[in-house]
């Protein structure tokens, strides 16, 4: 019988040490794997700030991946000359704050009213903006132009603020509704037997609950809208009211292409939303975590 142990003791170990081998090999795989994935998606951004600190010569002459002998600084000058940056930077923070904070206050709050409320009536509103996501944006240009060009909010930063919050409230509306299964109810019970109104229920105990959920919101919209070249394009067609990537688009064309210009330009209209992910990743994450997969 102590013999049996023994052989028994020894087949564990040899099986616990091949199974962490081959853990270890599995890891070492997976790792690989994702490096080689990160650098593939990283050498085209490489390429691009490398190539915005050269000259002209030098991007069709060089290989794109040694860096430059010196910094450059005129391409940035250019950009900032050749796109009119001072306006259409401007424009396109504006469009995209401002909708952005009305997006975020609407969907909070229609999402917070579908997931409480059981009525047939809250559930065909959440289906409604469900089959808006299934809808493809481009099968929305005419019916948006034709709408917009009625109403007088064509070439407007009314209009163009409008048209954004229309195409991406449904995206909202579901990603809020999925994370409203992770605040509890009894708070607000809670709430309402203290005498809390509907509206500071919300403001007070359900919103600050939300932040993971919102931030989440914030940052997929704005990369939504601050990146955004169709809808700007489709309601936008004077100088004064463009957005950076509809600038940007305007380097480019049959004859001639301003390539490190458009390098240069790219890079600053890439920094902003650069740092507002970093300032809300843990939350984006958070909310990426507990409301996506949860829901």
């Amino acid at each position: 019988m102590a013999n049996d142990r023994l052989e028994n003791q020894r087949f564990e170990k040899q099986k616990n040490k091949i199974t962490r081998r081959s853990n270890r090999k599995g890891i070492v795989i997976i790792q690989i794997i994702v490096l080689l994935v990160a650098l593939i998606w990283i050498l085209p951004l490489y390429i691009i700030v490398n190539y915005s600190f050269k000259t002209k010569k030098k991007l069709y002459l060089e290989s794109p991946l040694p860096l430059p002998k010196g910094f450059n600084l005129t391409n940035y000058q250019t950009a900032f000359e050749k796109l009119n940056l001072s306006t259409t930077f401007v424009n396109t923070a504006l469009y995209t704050i401002i909708s952005v904070i009305i997006l975020a206050l609407l969907c909070g709050a229609a999402a917070w009213a579908i997931a409480r409320r059981k009525s047939k009536f809250f559930k065909f509103a959440y289906i409604y903006f469900i089959v808006g996501i299934l809808i493809p944006a481009q099968a929305l240009f005419l019916p948006i132009y034709i709408v917009g060009y009625k109403t007088g909010l064509v070439n407007t930063r009314i209009g163009v603020i409008l048209m954004f919050i229309a195409t991406n409230i449904s995206f909202g509306v579901f990603l809020m509704t999925s994370f409203m299964s992770t605040v509890p109810v009894e708070l607000e019970e809670a709430a309402r037997i203290d005498g809390c109104s509907v509206y500071r229920t919300y403001f007070s105990i359900v919103m600050p609950l939300l932040r993971p959920a919102m931030a989440t919101l914030i940052i997929m919209q704005s990369f939504q809208i601050w990146n955004d070249y169709l809808m700007s394009s489709l309601y936008v067609s004077t100088n004064k009211l463009k957005t950076m990537t509809v600038a940007i688009q305007s380097l480019f064309s049959q004859q001639t292409s301003d390539y490190s210009t458009a390098f240069a330009a790219i890079v600053l209209s890439v920094l902003p939303i650069m740092i507002l992910f970093i300032c809300l990743q843990k939350n984006f994450i958070k909310g990426i975590t507990m409301g996506a997969v949860k829901g």
